[in-house]
């Protein structure tokens, strides 16, 4: 697979109108809003945190909200999942990570588990999303979108680079994934869940159906 993969389709649409009401476009450019964090408890596989993203996404697109990024997509082949892809928000689809033994052909690889990270493939796609999402192109409030600042994601050190450079970046809210520490903390997901400016939302199978108009209006008023 081409790591410059064209998606087909669209970012799935919420399925219900959802009520904003907060104050996004009273905010100046140069002031820093607050980012928003999906907690993932690691006891949750698959609790629904990218789908949230994902709709979260259409929302505030389909409101005139500029949003750039990426999330991360398992792949399954015969019901088994064998790797996860990243998927820009602009439409570009490649692979994060795969079952196997070696990195693949002329690529940095590192392994988690069973999965080989092939860091060439998320960088071509991840960085340049970041970048888009930073830059923004003009006046008014954006959305960079990070799904997720995980173990695979953080053996890239342009990407910790990017994600510290984004977090900062005034007029920019960061709506992420984290996931909850379990061994040896990640050094990154705990600077970001330990910052001022961070509002963090944990995510469960008992409330995800409930949390989407949370989360938007919580990004469109900038973590407030």
């Amino acid at each position: 697979m081409s790591p410059l993969t064209p998606v087909v389709g669209r970012i799935p649409q919420p399925s219900g109108p959802w009520s904003f009401t907060c104050g996004w476009d009273r905010m100046r450019s140069n002031e820093r809003p607050e980012d928003v964090m999906l907690l993932k408890p690691r006891c949750y596989p698959g609790v629904g945190k990218t789908t949230l993203i994902q709709k979260a996404s259409a929302a505030l697109q389909s409101s005139g909200v500029p949003v750039a990024g990426f999330y991360t997509e398992e792949v399954r082949q015969g019901g088994r999942r064998i790797g996860f892809d990243v998927v820009t928000l602009s439409g570009l689809r490649g692979p994060l990570s795969r079952v196997g033994p070696e990195p693949p052909p002329g690529g940095r690889g590192c392994r988690v588990g069973q999965y080989v990270v092939d860091l060439t493939s998320f960088e071509q796609l991840a960085l340049p999303a970041l970048s888009d999402a930073g830059s923004g192109g003009g006046p008014g409030q954006r959305v960079c979108v990070i799904d997720e600042i995980g173990k695979m994601e953080l053996f890239s050190q342009p990407f910790i680079q990017a994600v510290r450079q984004v977090l900062s970046t005034p007029g920019a809210v960061v709506l992420g994934t984290i996931p909850v520490p379990r061994g040896k903390p990640l050094a990154l997901v705990e600077e970001v869940r330990r910052r001022s400016d961070v509002t963090v939302f944990t995510v469960t199978r008992d409330n995800r159906s409930h949390l989407l108009p949370d989360i938007v209006t919580c990004v469109r008023s900038g973590g407030k």
